[in-house]
């Protein structure tokens, strides 16, 4: 087992992540056309049952997503977005005590979020658009970066890297500098290697490899890998079976030093980390 020289402790707005151990964070895609869930938790009551379902099987944490990033996404408006994620946050602040998430890029998302109860920003852009480090800066919540290049409708236009480690690592140093300038903390920032935007599988099964390197930039890693296509493409599977390569990666991802484990299936990835926990804490 690898052990990562990660910090312990996560302010997330009124809550703190105990960062001394892995934790499991539920994904709540409340948009039409996302790759796995697209349409099912649409409507706030649809979308509340399903996060308390997930806490309930040990979720730590919430991610509230109501623009799709999947390979050919279409660009959402701020405000259909914000319509979409907006009720959901503040429901959900509102009936369960867990951390709330929100993926999402967008300035105007970010601000009301923070305003109405969550806890962390989980933008695949890295805080890239136009307001968007301003408006992490003011909200005074952590935020989790994460490598791609291009955007998600062009993202898998024949991505080409010489070395992939070295470039998402010396991608995420760069962003985090960036970020710690604009007057976001380094100890608000989590990083997510990328898995699956602008990456072949041979980058994402060598980064995934390899991923103990990105330790050396000091801070907590967010793995995002359940049934994305490198395990269909791995596994010969289509998105319905692909549970037991998501599970394989999950256990691999905790081993490699992984302290949050961005997931579809809560209750048997929970089952995975508790697993790993049991035999490090035997004799």
């Amino acid at each position: 087992m690898t052990e990562s020289l990660h910090p312990t402790r996560l302010s997330c707005g009124s809550r703190v992540l105990d960062l001394s151990r892995p934790h499991v964070m539920g994904i709540l895609n409340v948009t039409p056309d996302s790759f796995s869930d697209g349409g099912q938790h649409n409507g706030v009551d649809a979308a509340l049952r399903h996060a308390q379902a997930m806490a309930a099987a040990g979720a730590s944490l919430i991610d509230i997503g109501g623009e799709s990033t999947r390979p050919g996404a279409r660009v959402v408006s701020p405000l259909e977005e914000l319509e979409r994620v907006a009720p959901v946050v503040e429901a959900i602040a509102r009936e369960l005590d867990v951390i709330i998430s929100v993926d999402t890029s967008t300035p105007a998302v970010i601000r009301e979020s923070a305003r109405l109860g969550a806890g962390l920003i989980n933008d695949v852009r890295s805080l890239s658009r136009d307001g968007a480090l301003d408006a992490v800066a003011d909200s005074g919540l952590p935020v989790c970066l994460m490598h791609m290049r291009g955007e998600p409708a062009d993202m898998q236009n024949d991505p080409r890297y010489e070395d992939v480690t070295a470039e998402v690592l010396r991608f995420l140093r760069e962003r985090m500098d960036i970020c710690v300038a604009a007057g976001v903390p380094v100890e608000r920032i989590v990083l997510d290697p990328g898995f699956g935007f602008a990456k072949t599988l041979s980058h994402n099964l060598s980064l995934f490899k390899h991923m103990e390197q990105l330790h050396a930039l000091g801070r907590p890693l967010l793995v995002g890998v359940s049934r994305k296509s490198m395990i269909g493409q791995a596994l010969g599977r289509d998105v319905e079976h692909r549970l037991h390569g998501s599970l394989a990666l999950a256990a691999l991802a905790v081993a490699k030093g992984a302290r949050i484990l961005r997931v579809h299936d809560v209750a048997e990835t929970v089952d995975v980390v508790r697993m790993i926990a049991a035999v490090q804490a035997a004799e």
